[in-house]
């Protein structure tokens, strides 16, 4: 197995490589005594022919570690998602990280920073258009999951409503058993047919086990047909420590590698080389308030302890993080965006959900994902570290220019200037109090409120075509007839 690795960057780690190699040892004891109840009969019986031991009434399939490590070994390291047009967009994978917005929120926070309601179709559209013009967001989440639209069709038209306002790859989730075959259906009509969403994937599909230990049968036949359409997976084992798995981290971490794993090997079972990322969204149970968090410390420990592991595997990491407990765009939600979206990027995670998101993943704000945006430029000029080389070491301008000189005039400030500093675009202050003063004195989320409705007014996302729109618009048309939905915001005319 390939052996996690920092080459380069800062690093932060929890784990020695003993304990990884224990953490394993003692999943894999888990699986073959405990085993993981699938309830689908379609899912035992693909684990039962792979040689798991089944038994059937208790949908328990238990795991002999040989078969765990070989499907483990099957999946890629890195893979290459494309966009909505067939372009190399990024690798998922190796020693790059990128951000995606929360997923599945339920409302949405007014511009007065205050009101959060219920959310709707118009608030998902502006989410897409800004993250199709800011830079950091390189993979689009289907972020809420709007109230005016019928629930049966909520998840495939999430997908339909990204297709039209963003050309970014889409990482989303399906509701029901229809779900997977719906969504794929549409992206295969605007990028040439199912077998060429296979060739050039642009959707991942996160997966939630039922924690502990449990693939309900939707998200089992979910994990199924997604192995058979090629498309990538993403497992998120959801551990919570005294409420759904043990009270200690390392329990409960090691439940979640046995919830991961089991995943693997059914899609691995399916269709081996299937693209995946080993995924989580680890929360603390606060026993005061009786709220679960995603945002936790003791959240990114456990994100940072799991993403050691799949480097030891050699499988690309997901988790939460970036995002804020906070209800408003305040201090809280800066701070805690900042420093669990740095130690996410620190601790290896490949891909790291959570920009935008307040109030326990339950609401989204515009504003705060524009100074997200923000955060992730300093997450990554740290990530970056500091370049040695003959040039930025300078020996000779130092030795030229002596003693009491300045460097403001000299070409190699002119050069370096921009690669070597990061400097703020929009939101972050950097002007002296008089300055500020006298330009307004604006505070962070007015210079992001304003910048969101500069977006939104000017920022125009690559349009499908007529023929693909036309095709997106007929086979959602389909999936809306076959469900009784006539009318939905922005659907098919």
């Amino acid at each position: 197995m390939a052996k996690f690795k920092f080459d380069n960057q800062p690093k932060l780690t929890y784990l020695t490589e003993g304990q990884v190699k224990l953490l394993h040892e003692k999943a894999m004891e888990i699986l073959e005594r405990a085993g993981v109840y699938f309830q689908s009969a379609t899912a035992l019986k693909i684990l039962e022919d792979k040689g798991c031991t089944v038994d059937y009434e208790k949908s328990i399939a238990k795991f002999k570690p040989e078969l765990v490590e070989e499907c483990v070994r099957q999946v890629p390291e890195t893979f290459q998602l494309y966009n909505r047009d067939g372009a190399p967009a990024m690798t998922v994978g190796g020693d790059g990280f990128t951000f995606d917005a929360g997923s599945t929120g339920l409302f949405y926070l007014e511009q007065d920073n205050l009101i959060a309601r219920d959310c709707v179709a118009d608030d998902l559209r502006k989410i897409f258009i800004l993250a199709d013009a800011l830079e950091n967001y390189d993979i689009q989440a289907t972020a809420l999951a709007p109230s005016d639209v019928p629930s049966d069709i909520c998840d495939v038209y999430r997908v339909y409503l990204a297709l039209k306002n963003t050309s970014k790859p889409i990482s989303s989730s399906a509701f029901g058993f229809a779900g997977v075959k719906n969504i794929a259906s549409i992206c295969a009509a605007v990028c040439g047919g199912f077998e060429e969403l296979r060739k050039k994937p642009f959707i991942v599909f996160d997966i939630c086990p039922n924690t502990p230990l449990e693939y309900n049968d939707v998200k089992s036949q979910n994990l199924i047909d997604l192995a058979n359409y090629g498309i990538p997976v993403e497992t998120i084992s959801c551990p919570i420590p005294g409420v759904a798995s043990p009270m200690t981290l390392a329990g409960s971490l090691l439940l979640h590698l046995a919830e991961s794993l089991s995943g693997i090997v059914l899609v691995q079972s399916v269709n081996p080389g299937n693209p995946m990322i080993f995924g989580g969204a680890p929360m603390t149970f606060d026993m005061r308030t009786f709220t679960a968090s995603l945002n936790s410390v003791e959240s990114s420990i456990m994100a940072g302890c799991y993403a050691q592991v799949a480097r030891y595997y050699g499988v690309p990491v997901h988790c939460y993080a970036g995002l804020a407990d906070s209800k408003i765009v305040d201090t809280q939600a800066g701070l805690e965006s900042g420093i669990s979206g740095l130690a996410a990027a620190l601790g290896g995670v490949n891909c790291i959900s959570g920009p935008g998101m307040l109030d326990f993943v339950n609401t989204f704000s515009l504003e705060k994902f524009v100074i997200d945006n923000e955060m992730i430029s300093m997450v990554k000029r740290i990530y970056k570290g500091v370049e040695i080389t003959e040039e930025t070491l300078a020996v000779d301008l130092i030795c030229e220019l002596g003693h009491g000189s300045d460097y403001l005039n000299q070409k190699h400030t002119r050069k370096w200037l921009k690669n070597e500093l990061y400097i703020p675009p929009v939101t972050i202050d950097k002007m002296n109090r008089d300055k500020w003063e006298k330009s307004g004195q604006n505070n962070t989320y007015d210079r992001a409120k304003t910048e969101v409705e500069r977006i939104l007014n000017d920022h125009k996302p690559i349009p499908l075509g007529e023929s693909r729109e036309a095709l997106l618009d007929d086979a959602f048309r389909s999936i809306m007839d076959s469900n009784n939905v006539e009318t939905v915001p922005f659907g098919p005319k």
